[in-house]
């Protein structure tokens, strides 16, 4: 039983022809088919060159296991969320790589109410049918529906409900989907805004989806992919600017002077907003940086749930409270009216809305939070050993902390700073964060500190 390397510790992913190919593409397909007993399960594919065919292997694996495909072609990985939910599937399946280089690819899976996959119970299983190729006979086979044009609706439909379109005022907004699979479901949107005569202009840029990736591959979180995005909005003298990863699932933001806005921040406008549409709601948030969303969260009168990061955790964590929204700093915003899953498209709704109702800039209703709680934002540092270089920082910090909490790496809180120490599941890497109350502590300084210790 040959061993696939393309099972990761939250998805599946791997080198095109090293650790994955159409073989392997069909095989999961058919294990998650025969794990589930599924009736149906939905299939979607990113932009990458390999997607269709991958995501036809996986089709034929299904199929082969007596279950029918619920195709909704190229889309986002949220879009296939939503259609397990719309269409009571019994699992689904999105090939896609996100931000991962050009010779790569994967596939991220859901199960009924997308819900994620279950690490012992579902994931191994699946992995060990795909190894093992342990089918199962079937009688007859299942059946491929091409629904993409219908969930598309749908989706939009949904999407849309989380803002008031009559209150939304005119904005110019730069667009950068980066040459990834967000290009015709943004386009939708806008569609479906400017039939409802919403004032927005939209400045689109590596809009249309190109497996070459011209552009490099779509990836905001690099600090030299920004430019493209921050540059247009200066030029064109927008009031904002977005853009996307390679399946959408994350969207990034640039204030009206084309500065980034670190995901953290953005997670408290969102905490905020559902706050005044929802007093006393549940919001749930990650380690990483804390104080600024905590803070928010309780002046305006509602309860702070910290969870471990990663969308399986933060997503049990809001199931079992009914959170209305949960948030990580690295981008991925959770809703409960979304089926607990992750949006790109949902949160510049929603901070479009903000904008037009509160009169602010986003730059101002960043800036004040920036300065109660300034953040690092997330530094990555490579070792030859993360256990020893973590060791080697606690060492020397423990014995000053206030607390230590152990909920996702280790965070140690000082009287004015705090930092957050994880490693990487897949790399030598360090990831190190670092957040202040007001300008008592040099963050600089801090990050320079613990830096030196890596070297």
């Amino acid at each position: 039983m040959g061993k696939l390397t393309c099972f990761k510790a939250y998805d599946i992913r791997g080198e095109l022809g090293v650790d994955i190919d159409v073989e392997i593409a069909y095989r999961i397909g058919r294990a998650v088919a025969q794990h589930f007993n599924a009736k149906s399960v939905v299939i979607g594919r990113d932009a990458r060159e390999t997607s269709p065919g991958f995501a036809e292997a996986a089709s034929k694996g299904v199929m082969d296991a007596d279950s029918n495909v619920l195709d909704i072609g190229l889309a986002g990985t949220e879009e296939m969320y939503w259609a397990v939910t719309e269409y009571e599937a019994d699992a689904g399946i999105i090939v896609t790589a996100s931000h991962n280089p050009i010779n790569y690819n994967g596939m991220k899976i859901v199960k009924s109410e997308s819900k994620p996959l279950d690490d012992n119970g579902d994931f191994k299983v699946i992995k060990k049918l795909a190894e093992s190729k342990n089918w199962k006979k079937t009688l007859k086979r299942g059946t491929i529906s091409n629904i993409a044009k219908d969930a598309r609706k749908k989706y939009v439909n949904i999407v849309l409900k989380f803002i008031n379109l009559s209150k939304l005022k005119p904005l110019k907004i730069v667009v950068n989907c980066g040459n990834g699979a967000a290009g015709p479901t943004f386009d939708a949107i806008a569609n479906t805004l400017e039939i409802e005569r919403v004032p927005f202009e939209f400045i689109r840029i590596h809009h249309e989806p190109d497996f070459t990736f011209p552009n490099g591959i779509p990836n905001p979180l690099l600090v030299e992919n920004r430019p493209a995005t921050a540059e247009v909005v200066v030029a064109e003298n927008a009031d904002l600017g977005i853009a996307f990863d390679g399946d959408f699932d994350r969207c990034f933001f640039f204030d009206e002077r084309g500065a980034f806005i670190g995901g953290e921040y953005v997670l408290s406008l969102l905490a905020s907003i559902f706050l005044e549409k929802n007093p006393g709601s549940k919001i749930i948030h990650d380690p990483r940086v804390i104080w600024n969303i905590q803070d928010i969260v309780g002046r305006k009168g509602g309860k702070a749930i910290q969870s471990k990061t990663g969308h399986a955790f933060i997503k049990q964590s809001m199931r079992l409270s009914k959170a209305i929204y949960g948030g990580e700093m690295s981008a991925h915003h959770y809703f409960r009216d979304f089926a607990y899953c992750d949006s790109g498209m949902i949160p510049w709704l929603l901070i479009t809305e903000l904008l037009s109702t509160s009169g602010m800039s986003l730059r101002k209703l960043v800036k004040s939070q920036f300065d109660a709680f300034p953040s690092s934002g997330e530094n990555n540092f490579k070792v030859q050993n993360a256990d020893v270089a973590i060791e080697k920082v606690l060492k020397k910090y423990s014995p000053k902390a206030i607390s230590i909490d152990e909920t996702d790496g280790v965070s140690l809180s000082f009287k004015d700073w705090r930092f957050n120490l994880r490693k990487s599941n897949n790399e030598p890497l360090v990831r190190l964060n670092i957040e202040a109350r007001g300008n008592k502590v040099d963050i600089q300084e801090k990050l320079e500190n613990i830096k030196s210790m890596f070297i």
